[in-house]
């Protein structure tokens, strides 16, 4: 029987955490546009479970709108100590509004306003611009909640592959790959 790569993905991000890596959480996004133009970024990785990965975003950012024009996506973990990575490649799938609420309700205050000011990856005339309206709304929702924007969303990327990668000597590492299929994960080693 194979193993389900998706709790051991869970126990290796588990140990890095436990290793003190730090921002263990971080994943780099890779997406492309409906031209198949590639783009990366880091992003935030909040939670793992049997659908795949969560992380939440600006939907109309530029990773927001390209998610939603070919919901293809790739992640990619690195811990420098224990000296091991993982990729993930899936489809992406927008997560219900309750679960976005849900989520939302635990960011800091000033994340909080900081999503709702901005219009993540739009062309900013000034620093000095996106510091007033921030200042504004915080003056404006004072002792109040911040309503979570519509428009400020939850991915979960559920995964077609994933990728294990462990640091051996001398540059023989160990590469595990796992495959969705129709009866389920298959696995396979791979050379470095």
């Amino acid at each position: 029987m194979v193993p389900d790569p998706i709790r051991r993905f869970a126990r290796w991000w588990r140990d890095a955490e436990r290793a003190g890596c730090p921002l263990a959480e971080a994943t780099a996004l890779a997406t492309v546009d409906a031209a198949g133009k590639p783009s990366v970024r880091y992003v935030l990785l909040k939670g793992v479970d049997a659908r795949g990965f969560l992380f939440y975003t600006n939907e109309r950012s530029r990773k927001g709108r390209e998610l939603h024009a070919t919901s293809r996506a790739a992640l990619a973990f690195y811990w420098h100590d224990p000296g091991r990575q993982v990729r993930v490649e899936g489809t992406t799938v927008l997560l219900d509004t309750d679960e976005a609420d849900a989520y939302w309700a635990t960011r800091p205050r000033g994340s909080q306003i900081a999503s709702a000011v901005s219009q993540q990856s739009a062309v900013l005339a000034s620093r000095r611009e996106l510091l007033a309206r921030y200042r504004a709304l915080e003056r404006r929702l004072d002792g109040r909640p911040v309503p979570r924007p519509a428009h400020w969303r939850g991915f979960v990327l559920a995964p077609d592959r994933i990728e294990f990668w462990t640091r051996r000597e001398p540059r023989l590492h160990e590469r595990e790959l796992f495959v969705r299929g129709a009866r389920g994960w298959s696995r396979r080693l791979l050379q470095p």
